[in-house]
């Protein structure tokens, strides 16, 4: 895939816009900053940055994140608007309207059900993270990697393989990885700030979720709910889930967990799910969401209980995703 195509695109671009996805985790956020960097580099153009949604002081550290704003004017035209780590376009929300609006768009994404959205698709869903596709697009065409750049990168991966454990950690992962390490990026430094860096309430929270799970097919299915007045309870923020389902999916006998997340009371819950052997991007595509194999979300307008209803129907109904 040749990134160098669109060389031309950025260097004649005055007004560039870069774009994640909603409640933004850190392979969106690497990318994004890692992005914005590589473009100032190459160019010297500072891009505006735009991270929907709250952002999760674990990702202070990253180069330039300060820059990054929740939202722009949408009565604003671009040149370029490049989406990074969005699987669908209507993960980016309002924003749409700009990335309707600009003259060029570039989607850079590593998700398998991503659709191609944009004027220039650069997806690769063997890709372990958007920041291993962001790395070997740089490398292959000539872009900088400067000691920022390689922060934010190493930051992407580390955090979409799960520190480097889940089944997407490749041999070019980890060359990759080796690669940043060399070009600047501390490796114990930014797992510290990634997965050492969480409040006391953070960790009563998780701890009380994980405590009140559910699990069904002979523990086979473990699940646990979250309700707005929980997070309320602990003065929990929207980044307080993150990891939940991994937690379930650690547990020997489970081979599929999931997490449900009350957005607004009685009508819209978010679902993370993960699994250990099947195809759950299967399994959220039938509620309009989609993802990875074994990582994936979607959102489901109902009240938490019937939610789960919902969701344990298409488990079965799927044999697991199968």
């Amino acid at each position: 895939m040749n990134f160098s195509n669109t060389e031309d695109i950025f260097k004649n671009s005055k007004k560039i816009l870069i774009i994640s996805h909603v409640n933004p985790d850190g392979d969106a956020l690497g990318s994004t900053c890692g992005l914005y960097k590589a473009v100032y580099n190459r160019f010297k153009k500072k891009a505006d940055m735009c991270a929907l949604t709250y952002l999760s002081p674990v990702y202070n550290f990253l180069p330039n994140i300060g820059l990054a704003k929740h939202s722009y004017d949408t009565s604003l035209v671009y040149d370029l608007v490049v989406t990074v780590d969005v699987a669908d376009i209507d993960r980016i929300c309002d924003m749409k309207v700009l990335f309707d609006k600009a003259k060029t768009t570039i989607n850079i994404d590593h998700h398998k059900t991503n659709n191609n959205f944009a004027d220039y698709n650069y997806v690769v869903p063997e890709a372990s993270s958007t920041g291993e596709v962001l790395f070997n697009m740089f490398k292959n065409s000539g872009w900088e990697i400067d000691k920022e750049t390689a922060e934010c990168l190493y930051t992407a991966i580390l955090t979409d393989t799960g520190g480097f454990r889940f089944d997407n950690t490749t041999e070019d992962v980890l060359s990759a990885a080796a690669n940043l390490v060399k070009l600047g990026a501390n490796p114990s430094q930014i797992f510290a700030n990634c997965y050492e860096f969480k409040s006391k309430n953070f960790v009563m929270f998780q701890n009380y979720c994980v405590g009140k799970s559910v699990f069904t097919e002979d523990d086979k299915i473990a699940y646990t709910t979250v309700y707005k007045r929980d997070l309320e309870r602990f003065n929990g923020k929207d980044d307080f889930t993150e990891g939940l389902a991994e937690q379930l999916r650690a547990i020997d006998t489970t081979d599929l967990a999931f997490v449900v997340k009350e957005v607004e009371p009685n009508k819209v819950c978010k679902i993370s799910m993960r699994s250990k052997k099947y195809d759950v991007s299967k399994i959220c595509s039938a509620f309009g969401g989609g993802g990875h194999a074994r990582a994936a979300g979607c959102t489901i307008k109902s009240s938490v209980d019937n939610a789960v209803s919902k969701i344990i129907d298409e488990i079965k109904r799927n044999d697991y995703g199968e």
